[in-house]
């Protein structure tokens, strides 16, 4: 009898003792295998409980690509699984090499930092054009007064430049600035200048063209180690991600040096809530290469005696709703799109999304935004909201 045909509690009479050992973990997340309700995971082949064990997230990602298994709502799935933290019980020897790689092997090099770019940021403006909002911002949306994703982004940079204090005539730096849409929306509503630093072609030529065109805005097309200028702020929205724990400090320096005695610098990163964690296997090879999540203690290291912390605002939650958005717009723009990427990708780009969104749901990972200042603000930083 084929898998995808036996119900759960036939799956269970005929287990292994290792997929027994999964069934009943997954019992603790109120997962069941070929159960009824929209969580419950699918089996549409042999082998994916075993590729789970011994490959762990990269193994579950790549047999979920193949069409193994399936999950009616992959976010609630996820969502069950992040909750009751069940990747901490099972660490697969074969995950070690991955592991250390991270751990001992600098992989956010000057010479890697456009690695990413070309993966995943080059994938093709017209995908992420169909799948964001209309200003192209490929980051956490404020929901806290929003009810559409547009309105969401929006607020959220509006946010930035509250909390930025801004004023006609500063010059700023977006390390990391994708499309630019921080630096139009701070250039069209609070007159400033802004330089943005990109590793993606695609976003820089688009971004030019485009999303910034007629403002006073410049993308530079290098490596954030590169930059020597300095400017009254500093912003950077989702590329602390991609720095690396062996440049944090490297980063920090950075931002110091290009920072006026008097400025602000926003840091805005997804974060982890465990410090000694590896990056995810299967983000890693399909989504962000050599990216890896912080934690508050790596940046709180990476920042001392160059940075005080002015204010740190956690809205993670507001990344599922975001993640969500793009899930259904990228699910609407589908059928423009499939014959170019094709099936495998569909897969690919669904899990990426969905799991990511459960992953904020469960609270497993979170958004941070920091207002850091070099010597401390004088009578001290007022808060904005």
């Amino acid at each position: 009898m084929d898998s995808s045909t036996l119900t759960h509690s036939d799956f269970y009479q005929g287990a292994s003792s290792s997929q027994r050992f999964v069934a009943e973990l997954l019992e603790k997340a109120d997962i069941r295998i070929n159960g009824d309700r929209p969580w419950d995971i699918q089996l549409n082949a042999h082998g994916v409980i075993d590729d789970a064990l011994v490959r762990g997230n990269l193994g579950l990602g790549e047999s979920y690509m193949n069409g193994d298994w399936d999950a009616e709502q992959l976010d609630e799935f996820f969502y069950h699984l992040m909750r009751a933290r069940l990747p901490g019980a099972i660490n697969p020897r074969k995950l070690g090499l991955h592991h250390l790689r991270s751990r001992l092997l600098n992989l956010q090099t000057a010479k890697r930092a456009f690695d990413v770019g070309e993966v995943h940021y080059d994938l093709g403006n017209d995908l992420y054009a169909a799948m964001l909002d209309p200003r192209m911002t490929y980051t956490c949306g404020y929901w806290h007064e929003a009810d559409n994703l547009a309105d969401a982004q929006e607020a959220k940079l509006d946010l930035i430049c509250r909390k930025l204090a801004l004023k006609p005539g500063m010059r700023v730096l977006d390390i990391g600035c994708g499309w630019g849409s921080f630096m139009a929306y701070a250039a069209e509503h609070y007159g400033v200048e802004c330089v943005g630093l990109t590793i993606s072609r695609e976003q820089a030529h688009y971004g030019k063209s485009l999303i910034c065109k007629g403002l006073p805005v410049e993308f530079r097309l290098q490596d954030y180690r590169d930059e020597t200028e300095t400017f009254d702020r500093i912003v950077s929205l989702g590329m602390f991600e991609h720095v690396g724990r062996k440049n944090y400090r490297t980063y920090m320096e950075v931002a110091a040096r290009c920072l006026k005695d008097d400025g602000l610098f926003l840091l805005h990163s997804i974060g982890k809530n465990v410090r000694g964690t590896s990056p995810d296997p299967w983000i890693d090879r399909y989504i962000f290469p050599n990216g890896e999540l912080p934690a508050l203690s790596h940046i709180s290291d990476a920042a001392e005696s160059l940075f005080v912390v002015e204010d740190l605002h956690n809205f993670g939650a507001d990344y599922d709703k975001t993640l969500m958005a793009w899930h259904a717009n990228f699910e609407a723009a589908w059928p423009r799109f499939a014959k170019a990427y094709g099936e495998r990708f569909y897969r690919m780009w669904r899990y990426y999304l969905l799991s990511c969104a459960g992953a904020f749901r469960a609270r497993d990972i979170q958004l941070w935004q920091y207002v850091l200042s070099k010597k401390g603000m004088l009578g001290g930083y007022q808060r904005v909201s």
